[in-house]
């Protein structure tokens, strides 16, 4: 990745956009390539620019922010844009199916400045894409629903450490956490992560804890299986 995050925006808001891009445009090390007003031209936008980051709203017309995140994700030649979705809503439906699509995170559309900043930053480097306090917020919606078996990926794939670091990326832990625990070095912990996450065919950590809570590998208690 260059010095400078290229940013896509794609909400049909023209006043969430203006807002973005103005205080994105004042950051060192941002570029915002591109606007679009809907999921169909904001698709088209990413697969024009190839941005680092697009920040996609949830919500929109002509098609949805989650299948626009979908076709991104599914689309080889955009393995490497990291899509963020933007909700006024915090975690709702939405938002898990977003996950489920392909996105690496999401952010409050009232989030502040600093924080939408550090987000695009941390997304763009494609470190933990979804914060351990963000990932314990996740579990906490996740440990009240049952896990969905039908859709989640076999795990047997995982070798015995790779079960359970994802357990304990699941369970929010950093990748230095889960070095504590494990008496690993977090480089080895980050290894043992992205294997998982290649084995499973998951985009980025966040999709890596769906994975653990639908397949029913840790449990509502914060057991595994």
């Amino acid at each position: 990745m260059s010095d400078v995050v290229r940013v896509a925006l794609v909400d049909d808001q023209a006043l969430m956009r203006a807002g973005f891009r103005a205080l994105l445009d004042a950051e060192d090390g941002v570029e915002v390539v591109g606007e679009a007003a809907d999921g169909e031209r904001g698709v088209e936008l990413v697969r024009e620019q190839v941005p680092d980051v697009a920040l996609v709203d949830v919500q929109m017309p002509v098609m949805t922010g989650i299948e626009a995140t979908r076709r991104i994700a599914a689309d080889p030649a955009l393995a490497a844009v990291r899509v963020v979705i933007l909700t006024n809503y915090g975690l709702d439906e939405y938002v898990f199916e977003a996950l489920r699509a392909g996105a690496s995170g999401f952010l409050l559309k009232d989030t502040e400045p600093a924080d939408l900043l550090q987000a695009i930053q941390v997304v763009a480097r494609g470190e933990a894409l979804l914060s351990p306090s963000v990932t314990r917020t996740l579990i906490g919606e996740f440990v009240a629903r049952p896990p969905d078996r039908s859709t989640a990926p076999g795990l047997d794939c995982l070798t015995r450490r790779e079960r359970e670091v994802t357990a304990l990326a699941a369970r929010g832990l950093s990748n230095e956490e889960i070095a504590a625990h494990m008496v690993i070095s977090p480089l080895t912990a980050k290894t043992h992560i992205s294997r998982a996450m290649t084995k499973l065919g998951a985009r980025d950590r966040a999709q890596l804890v769906v994975f653990a809570y639908e397949s029913g590998m840790v449990t509502a208690r914060g057991g595994t299986r």
